[in-house]
């Protein structure tokens, strides 16, 4: 069974629009990238709309293309009201790209020129067609692709949601396995940068921030003429006879153990071995005439064996713990950072914790509420903590 592993998202201006009209949505197993189009910041709205309609999750029943088609006929609809309600964005509209992870496979529906791409033993392949003038002259065989890439109509698409009361979908099923990375990406950065630039580029880069700070780089390097927005997720398989390991399991597992070795319980019975260790130790008194005592070795080594296996339990559950479970808090510069581990310090200055990221955020700049609810060392999975990061890095979290 197929679970995602990892994902990160990230969007971008770029260097010649003054506003952003891409929208997002990543709520694993669910991944969705929107590119809007139209005047006075309607691509905005549209694009936020089909977001918004995605935001719901999928309806029950049918197959995940299905049950995808209907999510983004949904978005059609209710982008095309809001465009006869206002004057000022009739026609507007936007594409949209979406991914479900499902037990064995990844099912994609998509309408415009935004791209579903899959990234497999060092090979990119694109997964979606471009609804676009200019990918339609080169299926007609009028246009080689180096003459579609200078094209000065390349950027007019033939398909979006919105402009249409009815609009036609794209959908189709890609068989995903153990190591998968899968991206999802607005024509800002396709337009920008080749394929070949692309699998560099996610070559280069295991870490998925990495790879999509990257991406989003070379496309601003390029000129940047369009917003840039990527989505990149990674999967992996779980499950009995999956040939992985469930990661939400022990995660769940790591995080019981933690926190039941971080109770004031644990700390005071701690300082106790501690007390007792530097204490001298006063012989018993024998009683006049008493025989001396057997020393009961067989008791004791039973103790012993049983010490030892809830020290090995303990120490297996700690490891288990800084390995599994993450953290939000602050760096030594006061910057929001991403750590992996436990937020604790044994003596001697043992961290139970390590870096794995840190923004460029100043902690002190985020409101006084949400930092004291967000930045509190709660233990999160993985993806949450990740999730908490990027809406720090994006600003959504400021001043709300």
């Amino acid at each position: 069974m197929l679970r995602v592993s990892e994902h990160y998202e990230l969007t971008d201006t770029g260097r010649q629009r003054r506003a952003n009209e891409d929208s997002l949505f990543a709520r694993s197993p669910l991944f969705v990238v929107a590119d809007g189009m139209g005047g006075a910041q309607a691509g905005e709205v549209a694009s936020q709309t089909a977001v918004e309609v995605f935001s719901q999750g999928l309806p029950d029943g049918g197959s995940a293309e299905a049950r995808l088609q209907a999510r983004v006929i949904e978005a059609n609809r209710a982008i095309h009201q809001l465009s006869r309600e206002d004057a000022g964005r009739a026609g507007m509209g936007t594409t949209l790209t979406a991914a479900y992870v499902g037990d064995e496979d990844v099912a994609i529906a998509h309408v415009g020129d935004s791209r579903a791409y899959r990234w497999r033993d060092g090979a990119l392949e694109r997964l979606t067609e471009d609804h676009s003038l200019v990918e339609e002259l080169k299926r007609q065989g009028k246009l080689t692709d180096e003459e579609a890439d200078e094209h000065p109509q390349r950027s007019i698409i033939t398909r979006a949601l919105g402009p249409e009361p009815a609009v036609e979908v794209d959908t189709l099923t890609a068989p995903a396995r153990h190591g998968d990375v899968f991206l999802l990406c607005s024509d800002g950065l396709t337009s920008m940068i080749g394929e070949a630039a692309i699998a560099d580029v996610l070559g280069r880069h295991e870490a998925l921030s990495d790879a999509a700070r990257a991406l989003v780089g070379a496309a601003n390097e390029a000129g940047g003429r369009d917003n840039i927005t990527v989505v990149l997720f990674r999967v992996e398989e779980v499950g009995v006879g999956g040939g992985g390991v469930d990661r939400t399991t022990e995660a769940h597992q790591a995080t019981s153990v933690a926190t039941a070795l971080t109770t004031d319980q644990v700390r005071a019975a701690v300082a106790e071995r501690e007390v007792q260790a530097v204490q001298p130790r006063t012989p018993r008194p024998r009683v006049a005439g008493a025989p001396p005592r057997r020393r009961r070795w067989g008791a004791r080594a039973g103790a012993a064996l049983v010490v030892t296996a809830l020290l090995g339990a303990i120490a297996i559950g700690l490891y288990a713990a800084i390995n599994s479970v993450y953290f939000v808090g602050t760096d030594e510069d006061g910057r929001v950072a991403l750590f992996k581990g436990l937020p604790y310090e044994l003596p001697l200055g043992i961290d139970l914790y390590r870096t794995e990221y840190r923004t460029g955020v100043p902690a002190a700049s985020i409101p006084p509420a949400r930092r004291a609810t967000l930045l509190d060392h709660q233990l999160r999975s993985h993806d949450d903590a990740v999730d908490l990061v990027r809406q720090f890095e994006l600003g959504q979290l400021q001043g709300s």
